[in-house]
């Protein structure tokens, strides 16, 4: 699925920072809904229904839309083997960000997840995809900002801080699996696969540990809802989409603003605190994901966001 050119001018990178824009908006009400949500039930059945729900919004596009000419059960093989795969990262994201979690705080497990915007690059530079200098300057913005919008109490070690760690890895991984496979992959197929794959690996881990009764499901009814056919089904949907056309470090960039609007939301719905000091590193990460966007480069075999 690719987004096409009108006029001779290539509208790809716009578009593509618009959809991921919007993904990081819909993520930061995920968080929301997340902790509205696993006030009623534990956090690996949680990941389960609302991946699964995500997965199952995805199956009325492959019997609505035409089959395109040429699709092949090779296609679904290649969704299956790339989707698991992105499902592992995916679960082991949230499930090291969960255990962390317990035993850090929520400000400092969201500055760590962040540092995915700076292991991105550092995992491309193993295949020889070396991002920009101005990518490298706007990551590091991003992550100066997202250390005064979460970190609270300094930056000592804790317990759970290497847990969240292992996290930011995992997360690193997805956007740069995205980066490889999705140009060249349906991106409902992929979605539907890796949503499906991690909604089981919750489920399978959920059911040993926690347990789930009705009342659970009627209590996180709304949370569950946005997140699983919003922030699972939509959002990852859409991020799969704009990483056809995406490179990975400015990608990873905009995908972190997700913090800068899970600040504002919670301001807005839970009447959480935002100080000079956030509203300062709000600016800073919108400041790096803009910088991100210069590129020295604009001849590239991949477009660039601009």
């Amino acid at each position: 699925m690719k987004i096409g050119k009108k006029s001779g001018i290539d509208r790809e990178p716009f578009q593509s920072n618009i959809l991921l824009l919007v993904t990081a908006a819909i993520w930061g009400g995920g968080f929301v809904a997340q902790r509205q949500g696993m006030q009623f039930m534990g956090p690996f059945l949680f990941n389960g229904i609302r991946f699964l729900l995500g997965a199952l919004i995805l199956l009325p596009l492959f019997v609505l839309r035409k089959n395109p000419e040429g699709e092949s059960k090779s296609e679904w093989k290649q969704a299956i083997l790339v989707g698991s795969g992105a499902g592992v990262l995916l679960f082991g994201g949230a499930t090291f960000q969960q255990l962390g979690l317990v035993y850090t705080t929520a400000g400092k497990a969201g500055f760590i997840t962040g540092l995915y915007v700076i292991l991105v690059p550092l995992l491309g530079m193993l295949w020889g995809d070396r991002a920009p200098f101005t990518s490298w300057v706007g990551a590091f913005l991003a992550l100066i900002g997202m250390y005064l919008l979460s970190a609270r109490g300094g930056l000592q070690f804790a317990r759970g801080d290497g847990f969240v760690l292992v996290g930011a890895l995992f997360w690193a991984c997805h956007v740069q699996l995205m980066a490889q496979f999705a140009p060249r992959m349906d991106p409902f197929k992929l979605s539907f696969v890796q949503s499906l794959f991690t909604s089981l690996a919750s489920f399978l881990v959920g059911m040993q540990v926690e347990g789930l009764v009705l009342e659970q499901l009627q209590e996180a009814f709304w949370p569950i809802i946005y997140g699983g056919v919003i922030s699972i089904g939509i959002a990852y949907t859409l991020q799969i989409v704009a990483q056809q056309s995406a490179r990975p470090t400015p990608a990873a960039i905009i995908l972190s603003l997700e913090s800068v609007f899970a600040a504002f939301l919670g301001w807005l719905i839970l009447r959480e605190g935002l100080s000079p000091r956030a509203l300062v590193g709000c600016g800073l990460m919108l400041s790096g994901m803009i910088l991100s966007q210069i590129s020295p480069h604009r001849n590239t075999q991949r477009s660039e966001l601009v």
